[in-house]
């Protein structure tokens, strides 16, 4: 097993790393809209879903993978009512080879996010 940690994604906000490696697989640990240059939030529905895609192909990268061998997200959204929005971003990341999803609506997410996203992928 190996601990993921990159340097191109924003500081864990609690006592976590960025992913998992075991053997083939890397697991991410979910993201949110957190600018790596800042550690703030962007602010919208369609940023954040921007920025969480960003943070993913960064951990993922990291740790010799990329969006293209997510084989399972997990999407969590504070309001269903912004799924569209999310989907518009969501899909211009894949190359019309989605992984396996789940999306559900929670009641808050850390630091009042909008959306948080957890992968699980492929090495090349």
């Amino acid at each position: 097993m190996q601990r993921i940690i990159s340097d191109q994604a924003p500081d864990a906000i609690g006592p976590y790393i960025h992913a998992t490696q075991s053997n083939n697989f890397v697991f991410t640990s979910g993201q949110i809209g957190l600018d790596p240059k800042t550690n703030k939030l962007v602010e919208g529905i369609s940023n954040q879903s921007k920025q969480v895609m960003e943070n993913l192909a960064n951990v993922l990268e990291t740790a010799g993978s990329d969006l293209d061998h997510a084989l399972k997200a997990t999407v969590y959204l504070s309001d269903m009512n912004d799924f569209q929005a999310f989907n518009k971003i969501y899909q211009t990341y894949f190359n019309d080879s989605y992984p396996a999803r789940t999306a559900i609506e929670i009641s808050k997410l850390p630091m009042d996010a909008l959306i948080e996203i957890e992968i699980v992928a492929e090495v090349k």
